[in-house]
């Protein structure tokens, strides 16, 4: 195949491959341009875990988990809290959109490439305790059988298939610095030849240069991902109003080529670009025993039943509870000028709360490995979360609160736990367990989370005192904010298409993926009520090819 193609596809992440998946099915010719090495074809969708936004699925049914369209748009739009009436007009098309395909043909069409989802149904974002405020009122998260590896295989292989043909190519290492636009309408790309690397999947690559390229097609499609691993652009666009000052000791969660260069590139091609100040990062981050990039932090998910404290030793307010809005929480602890909490968990919590987020921390399902999967009625078996207990920095145990404490203010000797605190904020909390009802919200998120069979079994451990010796010994969880995802980026239409400042669109560019903020600019708005990025990198990647080639035809 030579280098003149119908369609140039920037990025090889999963909105990439998934677009390039539906080019190819309609025999155009593609050329996916991708800075880094062949290994990490799929970008960061292959560190997912492969948690699938659905609404009214045949799996909730069997739950007996009442779910419908009516429900999550009232969730979503709740959620996102859209309120700019420029930045936010084509997010809110493309939230109703897909929210119709997750109500609607998004099973069909995965399981249809051959995508097994998990009979269980994860609950996140539990919300913050109104019904007109954020989160999800029912569980809504399918798990994919294999993990975000398997949903980068069923698009990827077809790909690779085509790519044999002829009708794909992949320009591995090349490094887009500019999109050229001949008369209005984006013609082709150019940028840098960077050196080889054989660098792992994740890792630092090189930056040498050592040529450049000119390539030239019909349409430019954007799928380059957020900008999650460049800290420097992270900091420049950070709400300070909103989440308070940059936590300079910010961890990362994605790998150093997430660095949302493609977002001023394409913003020179003439793009609107949106939203920026919305960020969905994190701070359950675990710092990673064994980092594959710089500042590596794994996503620890907690379970709802944990003591929350600041670093003071003062116990998050209602409705600040894990696992139920993260959002709130990174607020309210960006204004406390620290970039860490602490959560206490007994033994009996552990083995039933303690759980990775991601595809390497959850070998049983990325594996699909039925005999290790059985380990997660007891998560201290699991060889990821015991690797975190006694290999990670992050985690303390002891026997006693007093000896819990002093080694958990050995951790940050600057930002010392005050022990009388925390004996308060447990002991006061351990009164409440006594009876099946109380004052307490968090017992009764515990207690109503619960009533959920999948929780109950799985995943939330039974209402106990945190100072019971016989739950015990306790943990002591360091945990710091980390960045995750963009959820602003380059406004699209309904086909894709970007969208200039004034409304109008540039011929022949589109974006697709985190780049365009999963569809608009941002249709998540302040807050990612799906809690993962792949269902809006499917979406919009399936979206931006079929529209190409309709408008090639």
């Amino acid at each position: 195949m030579s280098d003149m193609a119908d369609v140039i596809v920037v990025g090889a992440g999963l909105a990439g491959l998934v677009a390039t998946f539906e080019l190819a099915r309609f025999g155009r010719r593609v050329l996916v341009v991708e800075q880094e090495n062949e290994a990490n074809l799929g970008g960061q969708a292959h560190w997912a875990q492969g948690a699938l936004f659905l609404v009214d699925s045949p799996e909730q049914r069997r739950l007996c988990i009442k779910d419908s369209l009516e429900l999550a748009r009232s969730d979503w739009l709740c959620t996102a809290a859209f309120d700019r009436d420029h930045e936010d007009h084509w997010a809110r098309a493309w939230a109703e959109s897909y929210l119709a395909f997750a109500a609607g043909g998004k099973r069909d069409y995965l399981r249809g490439l051959g995508l097994t989802l998990m009979p269980n149904v994860g609950w996140f974002e539990r919300g913050a305790g109104i019904a007109a405020g954020p989160g999800n009122s029912v569980p809504r998260a399918h798990v994919a059988w294999g993990c975000g590896p398997e949903v980068v295989r069923v698009f990827r292989d077809p790909v690779l298939e085509a790519s044999a043909r002829g009708s794909v190519t992949f320009k591995h290492r090349h490094r887009v610095d500019e999109i050229i636009v001949e008369g209005g309408t984006a013609v082709g790309v150019r940028g840098a030849l960077l050196a080889p690397s054989d660098a792992p999947r994740g890792a630092p690559s090189t930056r040498r240069e050592v040529g450049a390229f000119d390539l030239r097609a019909q349409a430019v499609l954007v799928t380059s991902g957020g900008m999650g691993g460049n800290l420097d652009l992270v900091r420049t666009n950070w709400p300070t109003g909103r989440l308070g000052p940059f936590p300079e000791s910010m961890l990362v969660g994605v790998p150093a080529h997430v660095d949302g260069r493609m977002l001023e590139i394409t913003a020179r091609a003439g793009g609107s670009v949106v939203n920026l100040d919305r960020m969905w990062h994190y701070s359950e981050g675990l710092r990673h025993h064994s980092p594959v990039w710089p500042r590596h932090a794994a996503h620890f998910v907690p379970g709802p039943s944990a003591l929350w404290l600041d670093p003071t030793g003062r116990r998050l307010p209602p409705p600040l509870f894990p696992g139920h809005t993260s959002g709130n929480v990174l607020r309210h602890l960006g204004q406390t000028g620290h970039s860490h909490s602490w959560l206490i968990m007994t033994r009996t919590m552990l083995d039933k709360e303690f759980e990775m987020s991601g595809s390497a921390e959850n070998p049983d399902l990325t594996d699909k490995n039925h005999a290790l999967l059985l380990l997660r009625l007891k998560k201290s078996l699991m060889k990821p979360v015991r690797d975190f207990l006694e290999r990670g920095e992050d985690v303390v145990v002891r026997r006693e609160l007093p000896a819990l404490v002093e080694a958990m203010n050995a951790l940050t000797p600057r930002a010392p736990l005050d022990l009388a605190r925390v004996e308060h904020e447990a002991r006061t909390r351990d009164l409440q367990v006594r009876n099946e009802y109380s004052k307490d919200l968090q017992l009764m998120s515990v207690r109503n989370v619960r009533e959920y069979q999948v929780e109950r079994v799985m995943r939330t451990a039974g209402p106990h005192r945190l100072l019971d010796p016989a739950h015990g010994p306790l943990y002591g969880i360091r945990l710091n904010m980390f960045t995750r995802k963009t959820l602003g980026g380059v406004q699209t239409d309904l086909d894709s298409q970007v969208v200039r400042p004034d409304g109008s669109v540039v011929d022949g560019l589109y974006a697709a993926g985190e780049t365009a903020g999963f569809g608009g600019g941002g249709m998540h708005g302040y807050h990612a009520l799906e809690g993962g990025f792949l269902g809006g990198c499917i979406f919009t990647g399936r979206v931006a090819g079929r529209a190409i080639h309709r408008r090639l035809a």
